[in-house]
């Protein structure tokens, strides 16, 4: 069940740059679409984004009522496992940036996109 803070507006937010190995890039890729069912499990993460910007190009999006659900996404299973993988799969460390949300519109909506 989601804390009370999950009941104010999305106000905090995750951005999370990641660079693929070369030769990993379609781990980094696997790994972000399976992260998907883990995130799915966290009730004060309100949206999720895997994306893609290029052949070794990757981020995390992610959006929060407030700081307790994006520390606890942080602490979570995307986030312990994103840590282990680092060394196998990444060229460099992630570079993840506190964000404060401006404005948002959400839907009830989610799902895996595949071309």
């Amino acid at each position: 069940m989601a804390n009370a803070e999950s009941r104010s507006p999305v106000n905090k937010a995750l951005f999370v740059r990641l660079r693929a190995k070369p030769g990993k890039e379609a781990d980094v890729e696997a790994f972000l679409r399976d992260g998907l069912a883990a995130v799915m499990e966290e009730p004060d993460t309100t949206t999720w984004y895997a994306l893609r910007f290029g052949h070794d190009d990757f981020a995390i999006f992610d959006t929060f009522p407030g700081d307790a659900g994006r520390l606890a996404h942080l602490a979570g299973k995307v986030g312990r496992a994103l840590v282990a993988k680092t060394p196998e799969l990444l060229d460099g460390l992630p570079k993840i940036e506190d964000a404060q949300v401006l404005a948002f519109k959400l839907t009830d909506q989610s799902g895996e996109v595949r071309d």
